[in-house]
């Protein structure tokens, strides 16, 4: 059991146990039923059921692989395209969607997620004395302890994960009756991020900095980073246009502040919040959290080039994103000056070739051509309609081959430091809109620059710092180009493009059109792919008509 613990939470719980506690479902999801097979007396008789029942509470967080529609949500951004048919995907930018047609609804699942850490903060023990004299009794018991505070910051990762979807929610706090529940009201989006910032503070105050090392070893649980870390993001989205029409300048001090938190707190103790430098890859460091799944190959018979055996496209990088990379001297890419380097990894920011598959890329031993005619490009069918590839999160040892297939695991970040590093260099800069500020705010001495924290993303891969006397509309254009690099195909862009009301400036998605001449030299045309849709209600997700049929008190969000 100890050793099948330990692969169980390896950077992530993925594998869930299965479910003892009997739920009701649908309109009661915030309700604990018990049937008297599985009495709280039951369930929370020894150290190992109490186990189970924590391993249950992670088993609702998801990776983002195949987030909505079978792929990622990139691919309803200006980011990236999806190859395939039917593209479920489509529904968020063809306007398709609605209250009785939702998309990527989570309202059921993330409160019945809520529900079980609320179960297990309110029924969990402090000791079994009973079990003193076991051998493992003090590892166990530390363990037993620590787990009302992983399951308080879980329960705060939900309730984001429900905030940003829909900007008003039902704080559940606590397990309620069935008298209860379906009266039950919502707060508003600044309520309901101080309610959940302030668990997360109280939360990390208790939790470890890390696991590694310990008996166990389980590093895929809460720590005292992702609590930190958690908060900054909270605070960050918060503060900014979507849900801060009146731009008071205290949220973003306080979103800055709770980075400055994290990364004071992550340097005081070691270095170590950070699980590993690198799990998966020079182009994701600084894992902080992550969902870690079994060997599969599922994500790479989604996203292979068509042309290889297996491979269906899938998520098709834009020529937008592939713009958005810098020169290697750390200068903005200019299509009027750089053009003839777009696709010359040796002239570009390191993370652009870990990022895209591109013509003239090398993937597993073969020459990749997406010009026309070319072994992966059109008209060949299910070809990138952009000529290029998803390369990030893709096992290139990958065989699809029938009969000799094989698989690797695959790890999500959550959340990692770079991002952190960002979102104080945001929350810092739009407080004081000066990308150089270091000094005091609200009693809180910020001794590293807006422009600073973003260099220190670009020194990981040996990028020349941002330069002195950028103007504030230039840094802002800088800073949100950095992150959507550096975090690009984790699942950020779809919500950034949210929280700083971008919609109406996104929906134009392009790529190139690669035509390969008699003397081997290539002619590449930029051209318009898709010209999406976008409403200003988009920005928040409708609820459900049947729910709120079952809650009469919940209110729609507006335009739905």
């Amino acid at each position: 059991m100890e050793v099948e613990m330990k692969n169980i939470f390896k950077f992530a719980v993925i594998t869930v146990a299965a479910a003892s506690v009997v739920f009701v479902s649908c309109s009661e999801d915030l309700v604990v039923n018990e049937n008297e097979y599985h009495s709280k007396e039951y369930m929370f008789a020894d150290f190992g059921k109490v186990k189970d029942i924590m391993t249950h509470s992670y088993g609702y967080l998801t990776a983002g692989f195949s987030a909505v529609g079978g792929t990622m949500t990139e691919c309803a951004t200006d980011d990236a395209v999806y190859a395939n048919t039917p593209n479920t995907i489509k529904g968020f930018y063809d306007g398709s969607w609605s209250a009785n047609n939702t998309m990527d609804d989570c309202w059921n699942t993330y409160y019945s997620a809520i529900r079980s850490c609320n179960y297990l903060m309110e029924n969990c023990p402090e000791d079994y004395e009973v079990a003193k004299y076991l051998e493992e009794y003090t590892r166990n018991k530390e363990q037993l302890q620590n787990y009302p505070w992983e399951a308080k910051t879980l329960r705060a990762y939900y309730h984001f994960e429900l905030l940003k979807r829909y900007n008003s929610i039902v704080i559940a706090d606590r397990t309620f009756t069935p008298e209860e529940v379906n009266s039950l009201r919502q707060v508003d989006y600044a309520t309901a991020a101080e309610w959940i910032a302030d668990e997360l503070l109280e939360a990390s105050g208790h939790l470890p900095a890390t696991y590694s090392g310990t008996y166990f070893s389980e590093l895929g649980r809460c720590t005292r980073g992702f609590a930190l870390a958690l908060r900054s993001r909270v605070l960050l989205y918060e503060a900014s246009p979507l849900n801060n029409p009146d731009n008071l300048t205290e949220r973003y001090v306080s979103a800055a502040a709770a980075a400055k938190q994290m990364i004071d707190g992550n340097a005081s103790d070691g270095n170590t919040f950070a699980l590993v430098n690198e799990i998966f890859g020079s182009e994701s460091k600084g894992v902080i959290f992550a969902v870690r799944q079994g060997a599969n190959n599922a994500f790479e018979r989604a996203n292979f080039p068509a042309g290889y055996e297996g491979g269906h496209s899938g998520v098709c990088p834009s020529l937008n994103l592939v713009e958005a990379f810098d020169m290697i001297d750390g200068t903005p890419y200019d299509r009027s000056v750089n053009s003839a380097a777009l696709l010359d990894p040796a002239q570009r920011d390191p993370r652009f070739e870990k990022t895209v598959l591109y013509n003239g890329a090398t993937f597993k031993d073969q020459t990749v051509e997406t010009f026309r005619g070319g072994r992966n490009g059109l008209p060949l069918e299910e070809a990138s309609p952009t000529s290029f590839y998803l390369r990030k999160f893709i096992q290139e040892s990958t065989r699809l081959s029938a009969g000799n297939t094989n698989s690797y695991q695959h790890v999500w970040p959550i959340i990692r430091f770079p991002e952190v590093y960002l979102n104080y260099a945001e929350a810092l800069f739009e407080a004081t809109g000066n990308p150089y500020f270091t000094g005091s705010l609200s009693g809180v001495s910020f001794t590293m620059s807006p422009a600073d924290a973003v260099s220190r993303v670009r020194a990981i891969y040996s990028l020349p710092a941002l330069p002195a006397g950028l103007d504030a509309d230039t840094f802002r254009a800088r800073l949100r180009n950095e992150r959507r690099v550096e975090l690009a195909f984790e699942g950020h862009r779809f919500w950034d493009i949210r929280r700083w009301k971008a919609g109406d400036q996104s929906k134009d998605v392009y790529g190139l059109d690669i035509v390969k001449n008699s003397d081997e030299t290539f002619t590449s045309t930029r051209t318009l792919v898709q010209s999406r849709r976008w409403e200003d209600k988009w920005y928040f997700y409708p609820i459900s008509e049947v729910e709120r049929h079952r809650n009469t008190n919940l209110t729609q969000n507006s335009g739905w």
